[in-house]
């Protein structure tokens, strides 16, 4: 399995638009992140989860020239409003892209991108299917992708667990049931957004805890905003076996 961050950053990105802290001045290429986004190739297919503002910058820039399904989190803007750029792969594969997420995300989309699904379709609109997805492991075309239902606040997000790595984005909260899942994974992925409190993500401090925990051999923090500092000095105060993810960033399973 190999896994490329396609972005690493929260809903607004690094740097933000007319901020000017230190991270956004930064021209250290770390700091410069996209919206969240993962690029997962394993036996012989390629899946991306989300498919947010950035979409097609991500889909360029990593050179992804086949798509075989995109796999949804939650309904966010900031994880869906690239959608449309998906058309490139109907024209190259001459298929519809297969869309897998909770009915409530499928419903999400039908409305951003209504065009998309009408009885007349203007010529060269993307071509979907739609497959929702519950709360139990699900096949995409011989990967099995076991969901991690997670709360972002009052929203319900599904994590994903693909053999030993599982990657979640968006959350606060994970019980004791779905944390379960997480045991055994070689790589975890997860939210991290600051220093300081927040309604709706995990905060360094939380992220930390949870990781030392679940004992994960390797973490990597994603959805990062631009108040958990630098790059280069928050990697300083990390343990040994958590790193920040960065936008390009290559693992191999």
């Amino acid at each position: 399995m190999k896994i490329t961050f396609l972005g690493t950053g929260t809903s607004q990105g690094v740097p933000v638009i007319a901020c000017d802290c230190a991270v956004c001045r930064s021209t250290d290429f770390h700091n410069k992140r996209l919206r969240t986004s993962v690029w997962i190739q394993v036996h012989g297919k390629s899946f991306v989860i989300d498919s947010g503002p950035d979409f097609r910058q991500q889909m360029l820039r990593a050179n992804v020239r086949q798509l075989d399904a995109i796999i949804y989190t939650h309904q966010h803007k900031d994880h869906t409003a690239g959608l449309d750029d998906s058309r490139a792969f109907n024209h190259r594969q001459q298929q519809d892209i297969p869309l897998y997420g909770r009915q409530e995300v499928l419903n999400q989309i039908q409305v951003e991108f209504a065009y998309a699904f009408s009885e007349k379709r203007y010529p060269g609109v993307p071509h979907f299917e739609l497959h929702p997805i519950e709360n139990q492991p699900f096949d995409v075309q011989g990967v099995q992708f076991v969901p991690i239902e997670v709360m972002h606040h009052k929203l319900a997000v599904y994590g994903y667990r693909i053999g030993d790595f599982t990657y979640i984005t968006d959350t606060n909260y994970i019980s004791e049931i779905e944390q379960e899942k997480i045991l055994g994974s070689r790589i975890l992925v997860l939210d991290t957004l600051q220093k300081e409190p927040h309604l709706s993500h995990f905060t360094l401090s939380q992220a930390l805890e949870l990781i030392d925990k679940l004992n994960v051999p390797d973490a990597y923090l994603t959805h990062i905003s631009h108040k958990l500092g630098l790059h280069a000095e928050v990697e300083k105060e990390l343990p040994p076996n958590v790193h920040l993810a960065y936008d390009g960033l290559v693992l191999e399973l």
